[in-house]
């Protein structure tokens, strides 16, 4: 693997198989196809623009018609409109592991969304629960990019660029077309999808700050070219529009030999996230905690920001340590990796989700509220989770699966009941 975020990479499986000088020669090496995967127009601003030279078997052109296909019978696509949206908070537990043998595309469930994937603006956001392979079928989505969030058991992404492994405390992105299959080391596994239609993740700007903290670009890694030349059918199944189609190949489509560009898939290991925090009183909003953000048109307003809570120092004097109360224009779902979270003592499982949608009041359950004003204010060290948060501009809309699955809390607003009422002087 490679490091670094924004940069321009290059990678061969086989020695001189990467041209030099020039993208597109009249005769590349071997034989090979010179293909350009773009990930934004070609007349995108230099420090925006988006792309990378493939360098393969054959054409990735070269394949039949597609056809709508079943399959997912759970994943949706915005606009989400199967019902109302909801101002309820709400809360599910985690996903049932298959018990029948399922791959990871057939284990999608949309929780759901907002935007529109024709405008290409918004997000979608899918669980997944998987315990078998993909075989000889390999999958990508034309709708968005791909952040990928394992919580149970480990992905092997075989990708067009490379091998991309990946555990519960990492994440990988995968961009907006690229092809891909995902294998279980594991057996069994289960994580959190946020499909991006709008502007590409990138790192936050960091102000103030300065030049160091939250992610560091060097820590994003890149895979090393590899391919796979199988002359064998191979099912090629795509998201496009919101409905899932497929062609078949008598090949396998990974087969880039070589490839050079800074439109890439990648993995971050979360626990090299360099927390911000305070030394005074107070703490900061959660955005000190941004780890990945897709911009909107509205400066400072995301698209999507994806956020995480992990293991860090809470030292700040003769303040409430937990999330505060609170009711904001963005709206957040939140996940849960593992151990628990600092404001809520019970009920907010590994693997489980809640959305608070905007200016919709959330906070503290009563247990955590009693225990973080009754503690003793010395520095206190969060330890043993992770938990992250995908928040958007936009409503999130949940689907028809999400407000009737009964994996969802129909408790949920009574962690927020008998909170005594102030008793003001006189």
């Amino acid at each position: 693997m490679m490091s670094g975020f924004g940069n321009h990479f290059a990678s061969e499986a086989v020695p001189g198989a990467l041209p030099v000088g020039r993208n597109s020669p009249q005769k590349v090496p071997f034989g090979l196809y010179a293909e350009q995967l773009s990930g934004s127009a070609f007349t995108a601003p230099r420090a925006d623009n988006l792309r990378s030279w493939l360098y393969r078997l054959r054409p990735s052109a070269d394949h039949g018609p597609f056809e709508a296909c079943a399959g997912a019978p759970l994943l949706r696509s915005a606009p989400f409109d199967e019902v109302a949206p909801s101002p309820n908070r709400l809360r599910w537990d985690p996903l049932d592991i298959p018990a029948a043998a399922t791959d990871f595309v057939d284990g999608l469930v949309s929780y759901g969304g907002n935007g529109d994937v024709g405008a290409g603006r918004g997000i979608a956001i899918h669980g997944y629960a998987a315990t078998a392979s993909m075989e000889r079928r390999a999958f990508f989505s034309a709708d968005g990019e791909l952040l990928i969030v394992p919580q149970q058991g480990a992905l092997r992404l075989r990708t067009e660029f490379g091998i991309v492994a990946v555990g519960p405390l990492e994440i990988a992105l995968v961009p907006r077309g690229v092809r891909f299959r995902v294998e279980l080391p594991d057996g069994a596994a289960r994580g959190y999808v946020c499909e991006n239609y709008g502007a590409p993740f990138r790192l936050p700007d960091l102000g103030p700050i300065g030049a160091n903290g939250l992610a560091n670009p060097r820590d994003f890694e890149t895979p090393t070219a590899w391919f796979e030349d199988v002359e064998a059918p191979f099912e090629l199944v795509q998201k496009f529009q919101g409905r899932l189609w497929r062609t078949m190949l008598d090949r396998s489509p990974l087969d880039v030999v070589a490839w050079h560009g800074n439109l890439v898939p990648r993995r971050y290991d979360l626990r090299r996230f360099n927390t911000i925090n305070t030394v005074s009183f107070d703490h900061p909003d959660p955005s000190i905690f941004t780890v990945l953000t897709s911009p909107s048109d509205t400066p400072g307003t995301a698209n999507c920001d994806f956020v995480i809570f992990p293991p860090r120092w809470m030292v700040a004097e003769e303040t409430f340590r937990p999330p505060w109360f609170h009711r904001n224009v963005m709206s957040e779902y939140m996940g849960l990796i593992e151990g628990s979270y600092d404001a809520k003592q019970g009920g907010f499982l590994p693997g489980g989700a809640s959305l608070h949608n905007q200016m919709n009041g959330h906070g503290p359950d009563l247990a955590s509220y009693r225990a973080a004003v009754a503690a003793e204010l010395a520095p206190h060290r969060i330890e043993g989770t992770m938990a992250f948060m995908f928040e958007s501009r936009h409503v999130i809309r949940p689907t028809r699966w999400a407000m009737e699955t009964p994996l969802m809390q129909a408790d949920y607003d009574h962690v927020w009941e008998g909170f005594p009422k102030a008793v003001l002087p006189g």
